[in-house]
């Protein structure tokens, strides 16, 4: 089922206050629950009137979006802190071609932050139409949460994931403790500097991408374990996020090495930074996910917006910016040309998500309380 081709499954979201379920498979059925439904949103709509503005709404989202009938639009995005730059770059192309199709001017609310901390708040209450998150595993909570429909990631293209990226180790200029691979890391006299899993996608793949340069290199899970817990113990503190890793080890001068994003390292350089920087043979796929978020989107009335600016996301014209900025492009006609192929080393042995079972299973593994990630960290103390 198409991202835009979703009538009779999203009637079913009106009864969600209730009890009511209803078959679809006859036309009293169908009418019975137009009629319940036009009930329940004029009745909604008439108690919203103090509520967050004239965009809310409850209408069912067969009906005309209500924002479809307006000349100002708002739509909230929220994201992992390393997108901040490439959706500053993106926004203004998607609210010109927006405005030129559809004659509506989109306005963007946008928040950044860590991974984790933003999916808490949209879990928490903050109203996002779309978020674009560090790892499959902060939108399957919010789906978990009930704000996103089970199948998000069949509904786009390449299953859901809308930027890419490695894992890159950056050092002191001339890198004077010579750090050239991930064993590197775990050497005495070595200060690393990264964000706090607990908190942050972008830290979880940098675990992974600790853990699989073990496994990759025929190393078992004890051996893994050993690796990482050597180098954990060599991380003087856990930033929020990625964003803050990066002031730490730049701004303030903090730790030999520090674990980002490939992209990050890009933009640095872009902005005139030179960086001593290492992509190991041996890395991690970081994909990043985006979806819209079905409840919010449905009660503001901006699902064709926000559903419009996912698909836009996946044009040559997004993947472009998301390049130019540093992120891998998803779009295997971008992946293949020589500007692209230029400008991103090729790594020899790349792990993914699915090498470890999913996120359900890492998450399991490595990221809950009590898991091997906590273990870690109670040898440090």
């Amino acid at each position: 089922m198409s991202l835009w081709q979703r009538p009779l499954k999203r009637l079913q979201a009106i009864a969600e206050h209730g009890t009511y379920r209803f078959r679809l498979n006859s036309l009293k059925g169908f009418v019975s629950l137009f009629l319940v439904g036009t009930v329940l949103s004029v009745a909604l709509a008439a108690c919203s009137g103090g509520g967050t503005g004239s965009n809310a709404s409850s209408e069912t989202p067969s009906a005309t979006p209500v924002a479809a009938s307006k000349d100002n639009v708002e739509l909230t995005l929220v994201s992992f802190a390393v997108t901040k730059a490439a959706h500053e770059a993106i926004i203004p192309k998607f609210v010109e071609q927006w405005k030129k199709d559809h004659n509506q001017t989109v306005v963007f609310k946008q928040s950044y932050g860590g991974s984790g901390f933003q999916t808490r708040a949209v879990i928490d209450g903050l109203e996002a139409d779309v978020v674009h998150l560090a790892l499959a595993g902060d939108t399957s909570k919010i789906e978990k949460a009930g704000l996103i429909q089970p199948g998000w990631e069949k509904e786009v293209p390449n299953n859901g994931i809308v930027s890419k990226s490695v894992a890159a180790l950056v050092t002191r200029p001339g890198n004077p403790k010579n750090i050239k691979t991930w064993e590197d890391l775990s050497k005495d006299g070595i200060k690393l500097i990264t964000a706090d899993p607990k908190t942050s996608g972008v830290a979880r793949w940098n675990f992974l991408a600790l853990w699989n340069s073990v496994i990759k290199t025929g190393g078992d899970d004890a051996k893994a374990t050993e690796f990482v817990t050597k180098v954990y113990k060599n991380v003087p503190l856990l930033t929020k996020d990625a964003r803050e890793a990066t002031d730490a080890f730049f701004k303030q001068g903090q730790g030999d090495a520090l674990i980002n994003y490939e992209n990050e390292i890009i933009l640095a350089e872009q902005k005139g930074e030179k960086l001593t920087a290492i992509i190991p043979d041996v890395n991690i796929s970081i994909d990043n996910p985006i979806a819209v978020v079905d409840k919010n989107v449905d009660k503001h009335g901006t699902r064709e917006v926000a559903e419009g600016f996912v698909k836009y996301l996946y044009t040559p014209e997004a993947q472009q910016e998301f390049a130019k900025l540093g992120f891998r492009p998803v779009d295997d006609t971008l992946t293949l040309s020589k500007e692209v192929a230029d400008k991103f080393p090729k790594v020899k042995t790349l792990g993914t998500v699915a090498d470890f079972g999913g996120w359900d299973g890492i998450n399991k593994k490595f990221f809950a309380d009590g898991a091997i990630f906590d273990r870690i960290q109670a040898k440090k103390k």
